[in-house]
């Protein structure tokens, strides 16, 4: 497995993978730190929504992975068009917040529902860009240099 940008000076991981978890799996060590648990979602695939402004890169992830940030080499990546609503929930939950960047994760499930995982707003981009040619980075600096007032 190729390193990830995630592992430390010494070849070691440094950030925790999704796993899954059962309910045998919890003793009293979950008490100790802050966890975060959600359903776990059969998926087909992954999307990676990248908002900048009011403009919104869609790209599907696919690997056979839980957590696709594991192994970079196991994805290939494919812009679309968001699915139907997709677009306007996002600029919807960034416009709630005051963000103008927001890159969304959702699980893509068999019959093509998004489901929504997190919303970073201080999410990577930059591979997605050098993988599909998408203008993010572009898209950033018009919006850096659009005028405030």
């Amino acid at each position: 497995m190729r390193a990830t940008p995630y592992t430390g000076s010494d070849g070691e991981p440094a950030t925790i993978w999704t796993a899954q978890v059962g309910p045998d799996d919890m003793d009293g060590t979950v008490s100790a730190a802050a966890h975060l648990f959600q359903a776990c979602v059969r998926k087909t695939a992954d999307l990676r929504v990248t908002v900048v402004g009011k403009r919104v890169f869609c790209v599907r992830i696919d690997s056979d992975l839980l957590d696709w940030r594991q192994d970079y080499d196991r994805l290939s990546y494919t812009v679309i068009e968001p699915p139907p609503g997709l677009a306007d929930a996002c600029l919807a939950y960034l416009g709630e917040f005051g963000l103008s960047f927001g890159a969304f994760d959702f699980a893509l499930t068999g019959d093509g529902t998004p489901v929504f995982l997190e919303c970073n707003p201080n999410g990577q981009w930059g591979w997605l860009e050098d993988a599909t040619g998408l203008p993010i980075a572009a898209a950033i600096a018009d919006l850096l240099l659009e005028d405030s007032t």
